[in-house]
């Protein structure tokens, strides 16, 4: 009896450790609803980093508005090299002139969604998560394809 419980007993800390030390929910696929619940809810973007020559509400341009902030996840905060690695998630808040948020707006790049484009997913939201753009937003691929030698990315230089 002694022996079945000592099993049991290990069988509950394996379980235990398996749930403990699983990975965080993997990231959504190109889907806008699910990609905002993501860095909404699962991962909120507002805990994630700034690059050091980024930080905090900076002067932008059209048509992201007169001042914005740039989030970015560890899998494109730690990058090194172009292209970054899929997974990689940049979020912009967009302010006007008097810095109060307008929207919001995603790069999240998804292995084979757009080859053409650096494979990256496109999203623009309301400030309630209701997304006014997603996709292959050519607008989006236009503006930042300037810097396709450094995989879309306009406003940090990737070493």
């Amino acid at each position: 009896m002694k022996g079945l419980l000592a099993l049991g007993s290990a069988f509950i800390l394996a379980g235990f450790l398996f749930i403990a030390g699983s990975p965080q929910q993997e990231t959504p696929g190109a889907d806008a609803a699910a990609l905002w619940t993501y860095i909404t809810e699962q991962s909120p973007y507002t805990e994630w980093g700034f690059w050091d020559d980024h930080q905090g509400i900076l002067a932008g341009n059209s048509p992201h508005g007169p001042f914005h902030r740039v989030y970015v996840n560890d899998v494109l905060l730690n990058a090194t090299t172009v292209p970054v690695p899929h997974g990689s998630i940049q979020v912009k808040e967009s302010f006007d002139q008097n810095k109060n948020k307008m929207n919001i707006t995603v790069m999240y790049k998804i292995k084979d969604f757009n080859p053409e484009a650096g494979d990256w997913f496109w999203a623009k939201y309301t400030l309630a998560g209701k997304p006014d753009l997603a996709g292959k937003i050519q607008g989006c691929i236009g503006c930042h394809g300037v810097k396709a030698a450094n995989d879309y990315i306009t406003v940090h230089d990737i070493k």
